[in-house]
């Protein structure tokens, strides 16, 4: 299923794919909407379809770019070792690229520490931040220690989101999911969040077993210009469990106005 075929279905939309070379690696990504722009960054094993429920609220108002990380979705051949922070300057890269000067980045997980790692940087290619349930503040140590936590999360995943789900981790392969997990737990961006000077949205779901709510709290005060949102009746992905509660936020934040404590 192509990447937004939903949200093209509900909202008429009209989305572009297109293909640019950087450096070494090919780049796809798609284009939807008019107006500043917003670069959507997805977590691990996941792909654009992450966002599915948030595009056709965010395309009435800003022009979004849906990028799939090397060795996801659209960008599954890629098998080189994965690092993170090579992944992170490569999307700085193709902003550059694609003629991006400046954008707000929104990131879920694994894509918000990347959002983070490009926040300390190149903050001057950045507008906003906003944070779903962002990565890189180290609770867990170990790939066994997530098994519990994954369980939790996985068995309360709406039915409509787990075919996504599997899917997406199907198409990326155990090796790439891996690689990219042991990477990640290796991360802990603390010693650089007084650094971040962007005006930061954090959202987390109050059911989020995987990244817990209690991580927000020390984003919020280490991040000069950061604001918590707590989403009701939502796990890890809040974006696609409470996708009108967090577009309105999103929506909100970007029009400056305040949101969350």
């Amino acid at each position: 299923m192509p990447a937004c075929a939903l949200s093209e279905r509900r909202a008429s939309i009209n989305v572009t794919r297109h293909e640019i070379q950087v450096g070494h690696l090919t780049v796809y990504y798609q284009v939807v909407g008019q107006g500043e722009p917003i670069i959507l960054i997805h977590g691990l094993s996941g792909s654009s379809r992450w966002w599915v429920r948030n595009i056709p609220a965010l395309a009435k108002h800003y022009r979004l770019y849906l990028i799939d990380l090397p060795g996801f979705g659209t960008m599954r051949r890629y098998r080189q070792r994965f690092f993170l922070d090579e992944i992170a300057a490569g999307i700085v890269s193709w902003m550059e690229a694609v003629g991006i000067k400046q954008a707000h980045l929104v990131g879920h997980s694994m894509g918000g520490y990347l959002c983070l790692w490009i926040a300390t940087h190149h903050p001057e290619r950045i507008q906003c931040l906003v944070l779903v349930s962002p990565a890189g503040l180290p609770h867990i140590r170990s790939l066994s220690g997530y098994a519990l936590p994954l369980l939790v999360a996985i068995c309360s995943l709406k039915p409509s989101f787990f075919s996504i789900l599997i899917s997406d981790a199907l198409r990326a392969g155990p090796l790439v999911i891996v690689r990219a997990a042991q990477d990640l737990l290796t991360k802990d961006i603390r010693g650089c969040l007084k650094e971040i000077t962007a005006p930061t949205l954090l959202i987390w779901g109050e059911y989020d077993s995987l990244v817990p709510p209690i991580l927000g709290d020390i984003l919020k005060q280490e991040i000069r210009c950061a604001h918590l949102l707590i989403l009701k009746k939502a796990g890890h992905v809040s974006m696609f469990d409470q996708p009108k509660q967090c577009n309105a936020a999103i929506l909100t934040f970007l029009a400056d106005h305040p949101i969350g404590t």
